[in-house]
């Protein structure tokens, strides 16, 4: 699950340490981090891992054109010691404004930059081993390390790439450990698209996908009343489906039309036509909106299409507490033992609305 939490200071990184603790004891596979422009994906990662000491940490996503290859191996290093090997580095793009805009990086040839990225990021890994020279399109690296370097906890560090459309999935196939689907995707959508492209990347390289991990993300609303669930979880819908990357996607469902009287509801800002627009094939299809206690069986019937499922509270619509508190409330859905609720009655999570 990605963890989401509140509050200012040392206390908000304390909350993300405990549910992390307790997604561990319920027998939760991972934990994942999560990155804006306001939040880093590696330093809470740090917390988890010193938090936790069986289940996987990661990041789902850190950017991966946000930071040099050196210092994002360095972190890579750093977090896979101290979690002694249970790190997963997911790293995506964004889309092209968010790399121009946010990332101050050019935005064209993203699948490109990211299969660069990952190539320098496997020579620094084994930088124990001697130099690394590096002269690409996106990264230029000469380093010779001047003192003795360690090896790494491990031999190969485990990187999953986020992909979308045809050109992102390909290079997950042909350089990544594990593809982070994005949650938008459907069971439709894997068998039409994005499994044939990663056995087309897979294949232009020539390895095979055996122990590849296609990790998939369901936003998950949970209320008493389902139809209030549905609601905010259409909404948070709504929001993705106004980018042009996801037109596919779309078309691949029939939803085109739909998408166009969504987008007619955002030009009006008009954020509950933009939710109505939102047809209930498309939201069962992309996240899970019901009642706590039939969470685990909504979940079991999206498992089977991933190697991976990560449950993520819905990401849009939702203040921070209330993100929190979505984030606790999966977590107990899916717990025989109570969650700790927040420290202070004042600090206390409001329920989504």
């Amino acid at each position: 699950m990605t963890i989401f939490t509140a509050g200012r200071g040392a206390e908000r990184f304390r909350r993300a340490g405990e549910i992390a603790a307790q997604a561990e004891a319920a027998g939760f596979d991972a934990v994942w981090t999560t990155e804006l422009y306001n939040r880093s994906a590696t330093v809470p990662l740090a917390v988890l891992a010193a938090a936790t000491s069986r289940v996987r940490i990661g990041s789902n996503i850190a950017y991966g054109a946000g930071r040099s290859p050196l210092i994002l191996a360095a972190e890579a290093r750093d977090l896979d010691e101290l979690s002694e090997g249970r790190l997963v580095l997911g790293l995506g793009n964004g889309t092209r404004g968010m790399l121009e805009n946010w990332l101050s990086v050019s935005g064209e040839a993203p699948a490109a930059r990211m299969t660069e990225l990952v190539e320098v990021l496997r020579a620094l890994w084994l930088l124990h081993e001697g130099p690394v020279h590096h002269d690409g399109r996106f990264y230029r690296l000469h380093l010779a390390p001047t003192a003795e370097t360690p090896a790494p906890f491990r031999e190969r560090l485990p990187i999953w790439t986020a992909g979308v459309n045809a050109g992102m999935v390909r290079v997950a196939g042909r350089v990544a450990d594990g593809l982070v689907a994005h949650p938008m995707t459907t069971t439709a959508y894997l068998d039409e698209v994005v499994r044939p492209e990663l056995a087309r990347g897979a294949a232009e390289v020539g390895r095979d996908l055996d122990a590849f991990t296609v990790m998939g993300i369901r936003m998950c609303a949970l209320d008493d009343d389902e139809e209030a669930a549905r609601r905010r979880l259409a909404f948070a819908i709504a929001q993705y489906v106004l980018a042009r990357p996801y037109d596919r996607l779309m078309a691949v469902h029939g939803w085109t039309g739909h998408q166009e009287r969504i987008r007619a509801a955002a030009r009006e800002r008009d954020g509950a036509a933009m939710a109505a627009a939102v047809p209930d094939d498309m939201i069962d299809a992309i996240g899970i909106a019901c009642r706590p206690a039939d969470l685990d069986a909504r979940v079991a019937a999206h498992e089977a299409d991933f190697g991976h499922l990560d449950l993520v509270a819905p990401a849009w619509g939702l203040s921070p507490e209330e993100s929190e508190a979505a984030t606790r409330e999966i977590l107990a859905a899916l717990t025989t033992e109570p969650v700790t609720p927040a420290a202070h009655p004042e600090d206390a999570c409001p329920s989504p609305s």
